[in-house]
């Protein structure tokens, strides 16, 4: 076939023929990000990271994935799988969360858009998220031996657990149900109490909060009583054993000067592949886990900062006047106060919980959020549409966040990218510093130890949580660098 290109007729060129559909702003933005190099090793960073917050259960744990109890002979008895028996609500709610929202965001109902199942998608995570967190939060605080009697015997109970798992999932469905993610009233109800009906269920079932190894595993195997199927990375973030201290990467276990006794064993064949830390960890394992952290820190705080600040940077920007100077004087306020320093006098006198970190980061890191929708609802307030909107009666919410807030929210997005970042590095500092979550693994927790109890620099403590941190970081800043010079025309032009 000829490469000539196509001869076409005028009558023909009027009628479109020959003509590429132009692309939308967001796809255009889209495929000028993936041209740049460094947003896509972002993106494939960023995705590493998220599969093994989601997996790192599965591949990283000390519970064997099946076991066998063996008779006389050698016959199997019976079988059982510690590992999902001891699954967190929380690790049910991201496995089902990715096998259920991937599918449904590509190739979900052809009557919504894409848009559209993304955002019920969001709204459900969010949802579901509140519940996991509240139910088991209130039915423990409600056990505590300070409550009334009568309080603890209804948390105690099977019926109080689920009254409570009820009661916060039916609050729950009823906000994301408010929620106008698509038209449908009725089907986002539907949607909203199937979704707190199952995070409410998982909160109430789900086994224990931690997972932790447990020994009987390994002495049970070594007896030839049981036969187990471990987990890629047969080691738990939280077990440790002190004659395990500072092991090489690379090391077998029945190769340490300490642990001989376990040569010829399934144990004694294990490998800390990227060695062990201070306190006799496994490294790798606790690199996996610290992704959930790493993730889940930057995700949080930065919705909860976007959140804020665009509320109050669009009613600054919409009202402008004497709103616009009182709001502008607390954005002030908020500008003025230190972050980290915050953190560190909280660490003291709150929880060192991964929650109260997310709260204080979201809630003292929104002022650039609110700047900038500030000034965009500045520039829009005077638009044709918007004074359209206005004329026909439209209500306050509507014309803020249906009509101005897709038209002004491009630098609230590069902001929110360099945000996580942020994030990320003030938890890393934190957790340096000994003042990060207690009970989590953390990259910059492992940082610390290189030197912290050995009283010798282990390179691998250094090398590799390190490492970590520094790609993440440079990742989100290098993916927010590419969005912003795909949506500023100024910098596009600049560019070429």
């Amino acid at each position: 076939m000829s490469d000539a290109p196509q001869v076409i007729s005028g009558i023909e060129a009027m009628r479109g023929v020959g003509q590429q559909r132009a692309k939308g702003f967001w796809a255009d933005a889209w495929s000028r990000v993936l041209k740049r190099g460094g947003a896509r090793f972002g993106l494939v960073w960023i995705g590493v990271i998220a599969f093994f917050a989601i997996f790192a259960p599965l591949i990283a744990n000390a519970h064997p994935w099946m076991l066998e109890r063996l008779g006389p002979g050698g016959v199997v008895t019976s079988r059982s799988w510690p590992l999902l028996a001891n699954l967190s609500a929380t690790d049910w709610l991201l496995l089902i969360g990715f096998f259920v929202g991937v599918p449904w965001i590509a190739f979900g109902p052809k009557g919504l858009s894409r848009g559209q199942r993304l955002g019920m998608f969001v709204v459900a995570a969010i949802e579901a998220g509140v519940v996991v967190v509240l139910v088991p939060s209130i039915i423990a605080w409600a056990s505590d031996a300070a409550r009334a009697p009568w309080v603890k015997t209804f948390a105690r109970s099977g019926g109080g657990e689920w009254t409570i798992a009820a009661v916060i999932g039916v609050g729950a469905a009823m906000v994301a149900a408010w929620i106008p993610t698509i038209e449908s009233r009725a089907r986002r109800v539907v949607a909203a109490l199937a979704v707190a009906a199952l995070s409410g269920s998982i909160a109430v079932t789900a086994g224990g909060a931690t997972l932790i190894n447990f020994e009987r595993y390994m002495d049970d195997e070594a007896a030839g009583t049981v036969r187990c199927v471990w987990a890629p990375i047969p080691w738990s973030p939280q077990y440790t054993r002190s004659d395990m201290i500072a092991a090489p990467p690379g090391a077998r276990v029945e190769e340490l000067p300490n642990l001989a006794s376990w040569k010829g064993t399934p144990f004694g064949a294990r490998r800390t592949l990227l060695g062990t830390d201070a306190l006799g960890g496994d490294v790798l394992a606790q690199m996996l886990w610290a992704c959930r952290l790493s993730i889940s820190i930057g995700l949080v705080s930065t919705g909860i900062s976007v959140l804020i600040g665009v509320t109050i940077g669009s009613v600054m920007g919409y009202f402008g006047g004497w709103v616009d100077m009182i709001l502008f004087r607390v954005v002030e306020i908020f500008m003025a106060v230190p972050v980290l320093f915050l953190l560190i006098v909280a660490a003291g006198v709150l929880p060192r919980d991964t929650y109260v970190m997310m709260a204080i980061i979201g809630l003292f890191s929104w002022t650039g959020a609110a700047r900038f929708t500030r000034a965009e609802f500045l520039k829009l307030r005077k638009q044709e549409f918007v004074q359209a909107a206005q004329a026909t009666g439209l209500p306050l919410r509507a014309i803020l966040f249906r009509h101005m807030l897709p038209n002004g929210v491009t630098p609230v997005l590069v902001d929110a990218s360099f945000g996580i970042a942020a994030a990320i590095s003030i938890e890393a500092t934190l957790s340096y510093l000994g003042l990060g979550p207690d009970g989590q693994a953390s990259w910059g927790k492992l940082l610390s130890s290189a030197t912290a109890a050995t009283g010798t620099f282990v390179w691998w403590l250094a090398v590799f949580p390190g490492l970590a941190i520094f790609l993440s970081v440079l990742a989100y800043n290098m993916l927010g660098e590419a969005l912003r010079d795909a949506i500023d025309p100024k910098l596009r032009k600049a560019a070429h």
